[in-house]
């Protein structure tokens, strides 16, 4: 699509790539829809993709974003996706020392596997058994409100009686998290597993009375109905891969290369300037749907931009020659790795980092959780490294706000890279090092991304994952129909901002192509 061709008209144009806007243009296009898509990068995909970040070795790793659980099955039936996820048989595993002896706690493989588990830590039956009823009320909100995400936004009180539990409502929709969470669990560690899953990019305390760690909690634990969270067969890119692939065959132009700088609407119409290595270009449509962030649309439409995001997060990816040995040797690393390996992340342990990140600090033990790839899915590792038993390492870490790095990214990413795997040798029979692979120039196969590496490689606002703090996934003031809705009719936010966005979902994209459909 060169720029000198003139002004052309398109049912919809979509502006950015990623997942949620090649969602969009599959569906639209499969609607009949002329349909453009202008992504400024040389591809698509944004932060779900998939490259081989060591010179010289064949692992392709999902390097953003890495698991699936908010992608309904729904958007994959009806657009023909070839594309599948797996699941995991361990939930996790989180090392601790009791008595002086390595210990930790595994949950999966059965349910008579886990009760075991919960009993040698914490010496009885009741931690196993708040457990069940915790994680029971979760999978019963789950099954009500994960369906709602693909329908226009319930109103409050609609969605209230949907999940017809008031216990449940109070718990996760009016509380903090944290006096769920110390009401039901009486051990520390216990309690930390149960919160991480409402820090994930979330810069919060469990009893923050924002409420942002309940929004956060609540996505991660509806996911498919269920809260399980697979792994993306192929690596992440497949997705993304599987989307373009779909959107092109329905008829949708995909042009790389193209950023869009600029959109002038009149409430009926819009044009959207862009620009390529040979130039500027515009193209005219009755719809134009952003797959960006709430500051990069109000950029493009000179609208006052919104309040400042920031990301909490560090992420690593490695390459590993074998698995470490645990200090815990009644546990497979192959069983410990395989589901989420928390560090660092007991209750107490996760309140004091948050305190010391807030006061400007880095924490002095950094909380984060591992996961293995290849162990679930070995195809992203060539023939050669998987024979010779090699595996994928993903990190997270939480508690890392973008400003511990504003004044020496690379100075402050390295010093936290360090505590954190300092954290998880504590645990190790063997350090890390000893089994990480080297790239083709004898480098260490390990990277390390802070948020403002993330802004800078993705133009993710502040580094955050979800551009901004998480919605609850119910209708408020000025949130529209469908929760893509801006004040441009014609203009729609159909990425990670929107309301119900964050994660690889395809839902903003979903309902940005509803709400298109429906005007016409």
């Amino acid at each position: 699509m060169p720029a000198n061709e003139g002004t052309r008209t398109y049912d919809a144009v979509i502006v950015g790539g990623g997942h949620n806007g090649l969602v969009a243009a599959a569906y639209l296009a499969r609607a009949g829809r002329s349909v453009l898509v202008l992504e400024r990068l040389g591809h698509t995909g944004g932060a779900a993709v998939s490259t081989r970040p060591f010179a010289g070795v064949d692992a392709r790793l999902s390097r953003y974003s890495y698991l699936v659980s908010l992608l309904p099955r729904k958007i994959v039936r009806d657009l023909g996706l070839r594309f599948r996820v797996r699941g995991r048989t361990v939930s996790s595993y989180t090392p601790t020392e009791r008595g002086g002896r390595p210990t930790g706690l595994l949950v999966g493989g059965g349910e008579r596997r886990t009760r075991e588990a919960f009993a040698r830590l914490t010496g009885g039956e009741r931690e196993y058994e708040a457990w069940q009823r915790f994680y029971g009320m979760t999978g019963r909100v789950a099954e009500r409100v994960f369906p709602t995400l693909t329908e226009p936004l319930p109103e409050r009180e609609e969605l209230r009686r949907r999940i017809d539990d008031e216990t449940a409502w109070r718990a996760l929709f009016e509380e903090p998290l944290g006096v769920a969470v110390e009401d039901t669990f009486t051990d520390d560690l216990v309690r930390g597993v149960v919160l991480t899953d409402a820090l994930i990019g979330t810069f919060a305390d469990a009893h923050d009375a924002s409420l942002a760690q309940n929004r956060c909690f609540l996505y991660h634990v509806i996911g498919g109905g269920t809260g399980s969270w697979d792994v993306p067969v192929g690596g992440m890119g497949a997705l993304t891969d599987a989307l373009a692939a779909a959107a092109r065959a329905a008829g949708a132009v995909i042009a790389t290369g193209h950023e869009a700088v600029r959109v002038d609407t009149d409430g009926h119409g819009a044009e959207v300037t862009y620009r390529t290595a040979d130039g500027e270009g515009v193209a005219a449509a009755r719809h134009v749907l952003v797959n960006a962030s709430p500051q990069e649309l109000a950029a493009l439409t000179g609208d006052p931009s919104p309040e400042p995001a920031e990301g909490a997060q560090l992420k690593v990816n490695m390459l590993l020659k074998r698995l470490p040995r645990l200090r815990d040797a009644s546990v497979d690393p192959r069983e410990a790795f395989a589901g989420t390996f928390h560090i660092a992340e007991g209750y107490r342990q996760l309140a004091t980092a948050h305190a010391q990140a807030a006061a400007g600090r880095l924490p002095a033990a950094p909380p984060s959780e591992i996961y293995c790839h290849s162990l679930t899915d070995p195809t992203i590792l060539g023939a050669g490294l998987a024979a010779r038993g090699y595996q994928t390492l993903t990190l997270f870490g939480l508690h890392a706000p973008a400003r511990l790095f504003a004044g020496d990214n690379d100075g402050v990413r390295e010093e936290l890279l360090r505590s954190t795997l300092a954290q998880l040798d504590a645990h190790l029979a063997e350090p890390l090092a000893d089994c990480l692979a080297t790239d083709a120039d004898g480098r260490p196969c390990i990277e390390a991304k802070t948020p403002l590496d993330l802004e800078r490689d993705l133009r993710l606002p502040g580094g955050n994952i979800f551009h901004r703090a998480l919605s609850w996934p119910y209708a408020q003031e000025d949130t529209g129909r469908w929760g893509v809705e801006t004040r441009h009719a014609g203009v729609l936010l159909c990425g990670a901002g929107a309301v119900r966005g964050g994660g690889v979902s395809g839902v903003p994209g979903h309902n940005a192509a509803m709400a298109v459909l429906e005007r016409v």
